[in-house]
């Protein structure tokens, strides 16, 4: 049977107060629904069908993937409700995997195990034991071990809430059945709402076997419907990616101090320091060193660089062997290629650095094509906008520029050139030749400072 995942994501979350919709919420830099459409892919259904509501455009263009089929519920009147606006767009004869927008940590090897229980005349339900099942529906079972309904906390009595097996939410089922049931449903409870779960007492009588299955880790099925709640998914989820490097060889010197909010690719002998945030796509070479602090996001660093401490680096390859830092800001659109260093206070915007070149204090280097063998002196700035346009710099292999130096774009110091310190520079530096530009140093003699009166 085809596989058709249908994400209930209508819920608006009064609990986060926030004008945000609840599914929007971000984990490791990503909204909670797309951790979920990622797991739902991974079991490459036939149809991905999310339910959306409150929030409504700004749900669908957060995630504005092809792949994916999207049904409004404009009325919220419970979960049964909610999956009976997908129902049109479902196969009959495929089976049916319900998930949940807020609950981003499940694990497609357990949905793998659920659907596999499904089938048409089985109902396949995601359970779990909790030391404190408070708020959750009650997996109740008859003398023998057999599943005979859900009782919704609300709804239980005090016996009941000893229950500690919990629902999910998360269940499979033939389409056919699933069809039947919600038509059947009634919102005869303490919410008046159309229990989803109500289908599994429809199941029992109507003589379907009932199976469960468990996630190897609790925290698979925990859902986010409060901030405190998204904290705690955060460091759950944080954990896991710190373990997934470890696991690839990476050393952290303390996993509960870093933060993945993308993908991170890493070679061996990679060594990561305390409170270090990458996100987007990031790819680390072997051997490469990351000091504390630092801030990467989609960048590529090549082999055996280092990143000093409390350096920010944004869309930038910095090439193998390099030093950067520390504090230093790598802005979009930087290249740095082999053995290049980029010292404390200096910004690097929208420019390539040759191999070998250094610029390592108290510099801005921007909209630069810097040739290899470059030294440029502490305070240097390349003057690259004049107001309405933004124009480039060309230096050219082994330029010695001096200190406190203004570049005034665009101009280009050719190679071998030597540029005077405190020089401003207007025109271009011919090759091989000492430029400078300075007003003679005079001194007045029997000059006398100004002091205050009194």
């Amino acid at each position: 049977m085809a596989l058709e995942v249908v994400i209930l994501a209508a819920g608006q979350g009064t609990r986060m107060k926030s004008d945000l919709p609840k599914v929007l919420h971000p984990l490791g830099g990503r909204p909670l629904l797309a951790h979920v459409v990622a797991t739902a892919r991974a079991l490459s259904p036939a149809r991905t069908v999310v339910i959306y509501g409150h929030g409504g455009k700004r749900v669908t263009a957060a995630l504005p993937e092809p792949d994916l089929v999207w049904v409004e519920q404009a009325e919220r009147l419970g979960t049964g409700h909610a999956v009976q606006q997908a129902l049109p767009v479902l196969d009959p004869a495929a089976t049916v995997l319900v998930l949940y927008g807020d609950v981003p940590l499940i694990r497609a090897e357990t949905l793998r195990a659920l659907v596999a229980r499904a089938g048409p005349d089985t109902l396949a339900l995601l359970t779990v034991e909790l030391d404190e099942p408070a708020g959750y529906g009650r997996i109740l079972r008859d003398a023998g071990g057999r599943v005979t309904a859900i009782r919704e906390d609300k709804d239980a009595t005090e016996a009941e809430r000893r229950v500690r097996e919990i629902n999910t939410g998360i269940l499979a089922v033939g389409a056919g059945r699933l069809a039947g049931w919600l038509q059947r449903l009634s919102n005869d409870n303490a919410q008046g709402e159309y229990y989803l779960t109500d289908i599994v007492a429809m199941a029992v009588a109507d003589g379907v076997a009932v199976e469960t299955v468990q996630p190897a880790d609790p925290d698979e099925v925990l859902g986010a419907n409060s901030k405190a709640q998204l904290a705690h998914l955060e460091r759950v989820y944080q954990r896991r990616r710190a373990g997934d490097l470890m696991d690839q060889g990476v050393t952290l010197l303390d996993p509960a101090r870093l933060d993945v909010r993308g993908t991170v690719r890493a070679g061996r002998d990679v060594v990561i320091d305390v409170n270090v945030v990458l996100a987007g796509e990031v790819v680390l070479g072997d051997g490469v060193s990351i000091g504390a602090g630092c801030v990467l996001r989609d960048v590529t660093v090549g082999d055996g660089a280092e990143i000093l401490p409390l350096c920010v680096i944004e869309e930038a390859v910095i090439g193998p062997g390099s030093r950067v830092g520390p504090y230093s800001r790598i802005r979009p659109g930087t290249r740095l290629d082999d053995g290049v260093h980029v010292g404390n206070f200096v910004e690097v915007k929208n420019s390539t650095i040759g191999r070998g070149s250094k610029v390592n204090h108290l510099s801005y280097i921007g909209d630069t094509d810097m040739g290899s063998g470059v030294n440029i002196g502490a305070g240097t700035i390349t003057c690259n906008y004049d107001g309405a346009n933004k124009h480039r710099t060309v230096i050219e292999d082994d330029v010695f520029v001096g200190s406190d130096v203004q570049l005034v774009a665009p101009v280009t110091v050719g190679r071998g050139a030597t540029i005077g310190a405190g020089s401003t520079i207007t025109r271009d530096a011919p090759p091989g030749e000492l430029t400078l530009s300075r007003a003679r140093q005079t001194t007045r003699p029997g000059w006398k400072r100004p002091k205050k009166g009194g």
